[in-house]
């Protein structure tokens, strides 16, 4: 018999998500970031 570890699987299975759900924050976050750039630029409020 196979020595294995009880929930090994539910463990990875966690990592990926999240793993995913960071990559999806960060690229919310960089589209935010986008979007208000562009309307402060173009409103000139920093300049």
């Amino acid at each position: 018999m196979k020595n294995r570890i009880v929930g090994a699987d539910s463990i990875s299975a966690q990592k990926g998500i999240t793993l995913i759900a960071l990559i999806i924050t960060i690229i919310l976050m960089l589209i935010l970031t986008g979007v208000v750039l562009n309307i402060t630029l173009r409103r000139k409020w920093l300049i």
